[in-house]
């Protein structure tokens, strides 16, 4: 059980959020737990739900964005995330089990996805701090200065989502994947 409570459905939610909730059932069939807590303070969800869509148009493709959200997840030890992201993967970008463990070791089976994942958990990992050698290493698998960026938001959402969801004890509402990290 969530240490704040969540709204079971979006009419019990804040009247602000509930057009943003309906939003998100449009988009993804119902409302997952995460987004009816964030719910609960209407200004946060507006701007996860912002930046969420924001980075959804940018030019890293929904395959890599599911990598990196793996790869964070296992850092930060949060067994929601990589519950919502394992499903997400398999389901919406088609990633392979063998897949998926590869990101979840801060790694990819696809050599230029690779780049990607290792700089994002670098970046995870390091809290920001990486060298002039991780950002050569992106930018020669491909990457370009607005990849990069982007990837680096991607972990910065990833992990306000992590920190959320570790902190407030959100329910799993996914098959359960458990962290080998997590505390």
């Amino acid at each position: 059980m969530s240490r704040i409570p969540t709204p079971a459905s979006i009419e019990e939610s804040p009247a602000a959020s509930r057009p943003l909730l309906e939003d998100v059932k449009k988009m993804l069939g119902s409302v997952p737990n995460l987004f009816r807590l964030v719910a609960v303070s209407p200004a946060a969800l507006e701007g996860y739900l912002g930046m969420f869509g924001a980075l959804g148009k940018g030019e890293l493709p929904a395959p890599t964005r599911e990598r990196i959200a793996l790869a964070v997840a296992e850092i930060n030890g949060c067994s929601y995330c990589l519950s919502a992201h394992t499903y997400l993967g398999k389901n919406l970008a088609k990633l392979d089990d063998v897949e998926m463990t590869a990101n979840r070791n801060g790694a990819s089976n696809d050599p230029k996805a690779d780049a990607a994942v290792k700089f994002a958990a670098k970046v995870a990992r390091e809290r920001g701090h990486v060298s002039e050698d991780d950002l050569r290493s992106a930018k020669m698998a491909g990457y370009s200065d607005g990849q990069i960026i982007e990837i680096i938001q991607h972990v910065a959402l990833n992990v306000w989502t992590n920190y959320l969801n570790e902190a407030l004890k959100t329910e799993v509402d996914f098959p359960v994947i458990k962290s080998r990290t997590a505390a």
